[in-house]
């Protein structure tokens, strides 16, 4: 069930899982938006057009805000899910986020069945992107505000063991399990070498992703320029950031990671602000590459000595790592073998099992 208007088209087709929501309608195999959805789908990609920076200053002066969180559902949109819920009676239901959290109080729903995916705790997100001096959506986001939204549901599922352990004193009526995400190994092809200097960075143009990047180009990057080195920027990141200095490529949204992670030398993850798990990690070391990181950035991962991950607490250390790993580079198995370990499919989903109701099967 869909809550709000995020179709990537006007007309989708959906071939593992039947779609339905308040601003969407099903004909034969296809999802099709409503009008009003669809105007909001074409005002997307409008804005996707314009320049990256021209963007971003329409998003904030419409949020009044630096950063959006996440945005509630309206009364309307948690109406059509309750009678949708008598109409199906599920066994069970997975709540994505907080966001989506007071759903969790129609009376239809499955009392002992509730799940919550949380995909970060978005209070401490919140704070962290306040102190930083950022203005942030929604307003008053606080833990005992969260604390609130999670209190109707049975299950909640942790994307790392720290938020484990946070959500366990926050909502101490809940079974809190773990539920990150797995990171299926992708090894380079024999033959394929790394490519001594080039180091890589992958993000969104989120505010966590820009802050870290100027502060690693105006502290790090001075430091390790005239070693030889390179940085290659994928994602919507480069574009919002200006006059980037040379020996940096904008790469934007690429089809295939693998080719551009496989040939780089290290990845970079010099984010200041974090919570929840840090995606880009898991994907840098299922392609067999390691990162110099932030603590923020580590939040949430093991990182032990077989760790694919090189912790940087300041800006001299970071650049110390870069400049002591870039030209010999350290070997993939170690990275592929990490996640292995600690990030395989069965871990990964063996809370959310237990947590579903048996399956049944007609006789």
């Amino acid at each position: 069930m869909l809550t709000g208007m995020r179709l990537g088209a006007p007309l989708e087709r959906y071939e593992l899982a039947h779609v339905c929501g308040p601003n969407v309608r099903r004909i034969g195999a296809f999802t099709v938006a409503t009008p009003k959805a669809t105007g909001r789908i074409f005002l997307r990609k409008l804005l996707c057009c314009l320049p990256v920076s021209l963007a971003g200053r329409l998003r904030r002066a419409k949020y009044q805000s630096d950063a959006v969180l996440g945005k509630f559902p309206n009364q309307a949109e948690i109406s059509w899910f309750t009678r949708a819920l008598d109409r199906l009676k599920p066994d069970a239901v997975l709540i994505d986020t907080i966001f989506r959290a007071p759903l969790l109080a129609a009376s239809e729903l499955p009392k002992s069945n509730r799940i919550l995916v949380t995909h970060d705790v978005f209070h401490r997100r919140a704070e962290a992107l306040e102190m930083a001096g950022y203005r942030v959506q929604p307003e008053g986001l606080t833990k005992q505000r969260e604390a609130q939204l999670l209190a109707n549901a049975f299950h909640i599922a942790a994307i790392q063991p720290d938020e484990a352990d946070l959500l366990r004193g926050m909502c101490p009526q809940a079974n809190i399990f773990m539920a990150p995400m797995p990171a299926l190994p992708c090894p380079p092809a024999p033959g394929v070498e790394k490519i001594a200097g080039r180091i890589v960075f992958i993000g969104s143009d989120t505010l966590p992703n820009l802050d870290g990047l100027r502060w690693f180009f105006a502290e790090i990057w001075p430091e390790i320029r005239d070693h030889g080195i390179t940085l290659d920027l994928i994602g919507d990141c480069g574009p919002v950031l200006h006059r980037l200095p040379p020996g940096v490529n904008i790469l934007g949204r690429v089809p295939n990671l693998a080719p551009i992670l496989h040939r780089a030398a290290l990845a970079i993850s010099p984010l200041r602000i974090g919570s929840g798990l840090k995606i880009k990690l898991l994907d840098y070391a299922r392609h067999g590459l390691f990162t110099v990181a932030t603590p923020p950035s580590l939040q949430g991962f093991s990182t032990g000595a077989a760790s694919p991950f090189i912790a940087a607490g300041s800006a001299a250390m970071f650049a110390e790592s870069i400049l002591r790993h870039v030209i010999a580079p350290p070997q993939p198995q170690a990275a592929l073998t990490y996640v292995s370990q600690h990030y395989d499919t069965e871990s990964a989903f063996a809370g959310l099992r237990a947590a579903l109701p048996p399956l049944t099967y007609p006789a």
